[in-house]
């Protein structure tokens, strides 16, 4: 069995083991980190006032996003469907429903819908006035 295959099956087993306790009250835990998916430290917009911008982006079958990077650090959880992501020389990712990471920041990359069925992304950026959520290659 691969590792990833048993690091999968551990969070398979601790999500349906039911809510942990996260500082006394019930919780699932989705992520905590400080590195995006390409190794990259997240770094904080230095100036503006903190704002933080959360939507679900719906992608149908075999739809996909423009090739782009983020100017701010970039919460992803997949609730529907499964995406991959092609980060641009850097090789090709799937996630898929349940999974949660920190999507990279000066990697350009591009998401496509692989699946049969639509994929909905929460993506919560989190930034400052100002800086910019999505830079659309150009």
């Amino acid at each position: 069995m691969r590792l990833g295959s048993l690091a999968f099956a551990g969070l398979v087993v601790a999500l349906l083991s039911g809510p942990v306790l996260a500082d006394g009250y019930p919780a699932i835990p989705l992520f905590s980190g400080d590195k995006t998916v390409m190794d990259e430290q997240i770094v904080w917009p230095a100036s503006g006032k903190a704002h933080v911008n959360a939507l679900i982006v719906v992608l149908a079958p075999g739809e996909k996003t423009v090739v782009h990077k983020h100017g701010v650090p970039t919460f992803i959880h997949i609730l529907e469907g499964e995406v991959t992501v092609d980060y641009e020389g850097h090789g090709k990712r799937t996630y898929k429903q349940g999974e949660s990471f920190l999507e990279a920041m000066d990697v350009e990359h591009a998401g496509l819908n692989s699946g049969t069925v639509p994929v909905k992304i929460l993506a919560v950026y989190m930034g400052a006035d100002g800086a910019k959520d999505v830079i659309k290659k150009q």
